[in-house]
C-alpha cells in the first residue's frame, strides 16, 4: 500500500477468486439428454485476480448443466461413477474450479511487514465425462420384440407409444403413469425389446439393459402364442444375469399376454410350464382380461 506520506504502508494485495465450477442440476421437466447433443465442450470462467486494498477477486461464473432425473456421470477413462441425479433441484459439482491464490497480505510477519510475493492460483480440472440417462420407473416391462409391451402400456396408462407388427417398434423407453385405487399411482416403463445376446450388445443391447437397473419390479411379458413359455422366460432371465447378476434380486412377475387366444385347458398347460416361485397372471390388452388383477399384483410387490 502506498499512501501520501508512506509509500510502504504494508501489504494490501487481496486473494484471487476461485474458478467456476461445472455443476449438474436435476430438472424434473426434462426427459432426455438431447439438449446436450451439441454441447460437448464446457468451459467455466476463470476467477478474477485479487486487487489492492485487500479486495478479493470475484469468483468465476459457475456453469450449470440441467439434466433429467436418473442421470449419471462417469469418468471416461476409469469408468468410475462420479455423480447420480435422483431429485429435482439436486446439484452435484462435477468438476471443481481451481482454488484462488493468496495475496501478499497473507505472508506478512513481524520481521517482514511488506512481503513482495504472493501465492498463485491453482489450475482448474480438465477431463472428459460420460453423461448417461437411466429411466426411473417403478415397473419395467421386459420381453422379446412384439410381446405386447407397448399395447399394454397404452391400455393401462395415458402413454401413446408407437405400436406396429414388427420387431423393435420401441426404440427408446416410454414412461406411463398407472392410476390405481383411491387416487394412488405408480410409474411403468415400456423398454425396447430384448433379444438373445442382448447382454453382448446385440440388437439394442446395452441401450436397453441399463434402464432395467433402476426398476424395483420387472414384469416379464410372454405372448400366449409363444412356442415355449418357460424357455422364453429363461432366455430373458439369462440376458439379465449376463449383463448384471444383481438384476436377479429384483421382484419378478410373469404376465402371459394375448391370453384371449387361450381356453382354460391351454392356460392350465402353460401354468405347469412356468416357475412355481414367481407370480403369474394371464392378461389381454384387447379384452381387458386380468388388467385389474395385474395392477393389484404390481402394487402388492411395490408396497409389501
Amino acid at each position: 500500500m502506498r499512501t501520501k506520506y508512506n509509500d510502504q504502508a504494508g501489504p494490501d494485495g487481496g486473494d484471487g477468486g476461485r474458478g467456476g465450477h461445472i455443476i449438474l442440476r436435476g430438472n424434473q421437466n426434462l426427459w432426455t439428454l438431447l439438449h446436450l447433443r451439441y454441447y460437448k465442450n464446457v468451459h467455466a470462467e476463470d476467477g478474477e485476480n485479487g486487487s489492492k486494498n485487500n479486495c478479493t477477486g470475484r469468483f468465476g461464473k459457475d456453469v450449470v448443466i440441467e439434466v433429467p432425473l436418473g442421470t449419471i456421470a462417469r469418468d471416461e477413462e476409469t469408468g468410475v461413477l462420479e455423480a447420480e441425479i435422483l431429485e429435482d433441484g439436486q446439484e452435484i459439482i462435477l468438476m471443481k474450479g481451481g482454488r484462488g491464490g493468496l495475496g501478499n497480505s497473507n505472508f506478512a510477519t513481524p520481521t517482514n511487514q511488506a512481503p513482495e510475493h504472493s501465492q498463485p492460483g491453482e489450475d482448474g480440472i480438465e477431463g472428459w465425462k460420460l453423461i448417461e440417462l437411466k429411466v426411473l420407473a417403478d415397473v419395467g416391462l421386459v420381453g422379446f420384440p412384439n410381446a405386447g409391451k407397448s399395447t399394454l402400456l397404452s391400455t393401462i396408462t395415458a402413454a401413446r407409444p408407437k405400436i406396429a407388427d414388427y420387431a423393435f417398434t420401441t426404440l427408446t423407453p416410454q414412461l406411463g403413469m398407472v392410476e390405481y385405487r383411491e387416487g394412488k399411482s405408480f410409474c411403468i416403463a415400456d423398454l425396447p425389446g430384448i433379444i438373445e445376446g442382448a447382454a453382448e450388445g446385440k440388437g439394442l443391447g446395452h441401450r436397453f439393459l441399463r434402464h432395467i437397473e433402476r426398476n424395483p419390479v420387472l414384469l416379464f411379458l410372454i405372448p400366449a402364442d409363444s412356442n415355449n413359455h418357460r424357455e422364453e422366460f429363461e432366455i430373458l432371465k439369462k440376458e439379465l444375469k449376463e449383463y448384471n447378476e444383481e438384476l436377479l434380486h429384483k421382484q419378478f412377475i410373469i404376465a402371459i399376454s394375448k391370453s384371449d387366444m387361450l381356453d382354460d385347458e391351454l392356460k392350465q398347460a402353460i401354468v405347469k410350464d412356468l416357475p412355481d416361485n414367481i407370480p403369474h397372471i394371464f392378461i389381454s390388452s384387447v379384452t381387458q382380461e386380468g388388467l385389474l388383477a395385474l395392477k393389484d399384483q404390481l402394487w402388492k410387490e411395490l408396497n409389501p
